[in-house]
């Protein structure tokens, strides 16, 4: 029996992730993942149900500030683009209910870093990274007891 045996996503996840809108622009889906220095984003439709995931390895490179590409010479167009462009349509998720084994198994899989955790409505609550498992394994049995 392993660890995670019988443990939850509900058990590990980040709850109420930040998400961006499918006609977000490239430049401000970076600029989020920048500032709150996260790697994976939900991207989610008008009604908030997940239609995607972008994260810093979408990005070819880091768009370049709006100065440096007028410096440059550089079109900005492509920051201006929506991020759906550039995100992973029909991302893999998982259920507040599944087992983390389940999530680990899907990561591994499909060679993701993270899975966002939806909602009956399809609508995003959470999700679960590799930084969340490797957290609950140093915490170590027990963790579902402990609410942060």
């Amino acid at each position: 029996m392993n660890m995670f045996s019988n443990m939850q996503i509900e058990d590990i996840m980040t709850a109420s992730p930040v998400t961006v809108r499918d006609n977000t622009t490239i430049g401000q889906a970076w600029e989020v993942l920048r500032t709150l220095d996260i790697r994976h984003l939900p991207v989610v439709n008008g009604e908030g149900e997940l239609v995607g995931i972008v994260s810093d390895r979408d990005f070819a490179s880091p768009p370049a500030p709006p100065l440096m590409t007028e410096l440059l010479g550089r079109p900005s167009e492509s920051l201006d683009a929506p991020v759906s462009t550039i995100m992973t349509a029909e991302p893999i998720s998982v259920d507040c209910a599944d087992e983390v084994e389940d999530a680990i198994d899907l990561m591994v899989e499909n060679k993701v870093g993270a899975v966002p955790v939806v909602g009956l409505d399809g609508e995003v609550v959470g999700i679960v990274s590799y930084l969340d498992i490797l957290r609950a394994m140093r915490e170590g049995p027990g963790i579902a007891e402990v609410s942060p």
